[in-house]
């Protein structure tokens, strides 16, 4: 069963004229549950019903927790989510609307997190939110899918909150023998624990997360993340919310789709030049996702 889809790969005019170079959009927000999280969260659950698990529990900010109470469902699994009080309105009303129990525990994810993980068992499986081999392995379906369409990208940009779509482009990258091209991994400056990782050259947690970009909001990534981004050619940028937000309405402009600020965060390294490219260049952008923001959050 496959529960994610083949999402559309977009050629951006307005982002390639802007940045001066071919901008490819690989619009994971077309997913059923509008995040990039239903490759990952349904690759897993698919594999561990077919193991037996009986129901799944997992802890999120907001889109991974969507994608699991998705699975579940279509799986016929009951779903326990576990969030933060930062998860927003938007996201609890949809993990609900998936048919999940949902529970606010703690102010930051590590103790949503923790939560969960005291409610897992032998046959109600927890699903991690983005460290996991499975849940990298469902995202790499990217990569082929991009690659089966006859684009082969010269560099990557993509988000990094927990470190999955890292991970799993990586994973993909490598498959395909490009493992190395640039990867453009972004961050906020309130959200940054993967740059403040490759800056003291070891696995570091932040003391605090802030900002708009609450999705985003680890403290502290995956450690194949961090291995990822130390062997390959993964370069740490950081951009402002204020940025990010405005990323979000331009891009609501171009391509008449809604994105929260953790993708915003990609898209503003091209709409505010903050990298530059060759006209020959094949630029692939991971639109990961707006599941959980409204019109009124990125109005500003």
């Amino acid at each position: 069963m496959e529960i994610g889809i083949r999402t559309p790969l977009i050629h951006s005019l307005p982002l390639s004229q802007h940045s001066g170079c071919y901008v490819w959009l690989k619009m994971e927000s077309s997913q059923p549950t509008g995040s990039f999280k239903l490759r990952s969260a349904g690759h897993a659950c698919c594999y561990y019903a077919s193991k037996g698990a009986t129901a799944f529990v997992s802890s999120s900010g907001g889109n991974a927790g969507i994608a699991v109470a998705h699975s579940g469902r279509r799986l016929g699994l009951p779903v326990t989510v576990v969030v933060p009080e930062t998860t927003s309105a938007r996201a609890r009303q949809l993990i609900e609307q998936e048919g999940a129990c949902l529970i606010v525990h703690g102010k930051v994810w590590s103790e949503a997190n923790d939560y969960a993980l005291a409610l897992a068992t032998e046959d109600i499986i927890y699903v991690h939110p983005f460290d996991n081999p499975l849940l990298w392995e469902g995202i790499s379906t990217i990569v082929d899918e991009v690659i089966s369409e006859g684009v082969k990208p010269d560099a990557v940009i993509l988000s990094v909150g927990g470190g999955s779509m890292l991970s799993g482009i990586a994973l993909g990258l490598e498959k395909h023998q490009l493992g190395h091209i640039p990867v453009y991994a972004v961050e906020t400056h309130g959200t940054a624990s993967l740059n403040a990782s490759l800056n003291a050259n070891k696995l570091m947690r932040l003391d605090k997360v802030s900002g708009i970009a609450t999705t985003l909001a680890a403290s502290q990534v995956c450690e194949n993340a961090f291995n990822v981004a130390s062997r390959l050619d993964v370069r740490s940028m950081l951009v402002s919310d204020a940025e990010a937000l405005h990323a979000c309405r331009r891009f609501l402009d171009d391509h008449r789709v809604l994105t929260e600020p953790a993708c915003g965060v990609s898209l503003s390294l091209l709409y505010d030049n903050k990298i530059r490219f060759t006209p020959a260049d094949n630029v692939l952008v991971i639109v990961c996702g707006g599941a959980s923001i409204t019109l009124e959050e990125i109005a500003g």
